[in-house]
C-alpha cells in the first residue's frame, strides 16, 4: 500500500507531516486551549481549513473546465470547538469571489463547493456554515 503521508512526533505536542509523493511538510502544534503553544495550525485547524481548500479546489476545477474566470478567490475559515467530547462543532467558511458570474454560474459553483469531498467526509454533526460573497 502506498501511503499518503507520514507523521513524526517532534515532542512538545508538535507533529511533522510529510506528503509522501511530493515531500511537502506541514507541522502542527496543539492549540493554547488544549495545552499547546498555538504557534502553528492545530490538527483541528487543518480539518476546518481543508474544507475551504477543498471547496476552492473543486470550484477551480469546474471553472477551468468551463473557462470561467477564477482568479482572486479567497476563503476565510472559523472553527468552533465543543467539549465533552472535545470536537469540532461548527466550521464557518466565507468565500469571496471577485467576478461577475451569471446566476446560473453562481448556483452551479456553489453546488460544487458545498458537495466537495471534504464536505461529504465530515461527520454530519459538524455544522458547515458557508457564505458566498460576490464582490463584482
Amino acid at each position: 500500500m502506498a501511503y499518503t503521508s507520514t507523521i513524526l512526533y517532534l515532542g512538545d505536542l508538535r507533529t511533522q507531516a510529510t506528503h509522501c509523493s511530493s515531500g511537502s511538510v506541514i507541522e502542527t502544534d496543539a492549540p493554547i486551549d488544549n495545552n499547546g503553544k498555538g504557534s502553528l495550525f492545530s490538527p483541528t485547524d487543518l480539518t476546518a481549513t481543508s474544507l475551504a481548500n477543498c471547496m476552492i479546489t473543486v470550484m477551480g476545477i469546474a471553472a477551468n473546465a468551463s473557462k470561467i474566470d477564477f482568479k482572486n478567490v479567497k476563503a476565510s475559515v472559523k472553527k468552533v470547538m465543543a467539549s465533552e467530547p472535545r470536537r469540532i462543532s461548527e466550521i464557518h467558511v466565507t468565500i469571496e469571489i471577485h467576478h461577475s458570474w451569471s446566476e446560473k454560474e453562481k448556483s452551479r459553483m456553489q453546488h460544487i463547493a458545498l458537495n466537495c469531498p471534504v464536505a461529504k467526509s465530515l461527520h454530519p454533526t459538524i455544522q458547515q456554515i458557508v457564505e458566498f460573497k460576490y464582490l463584482d
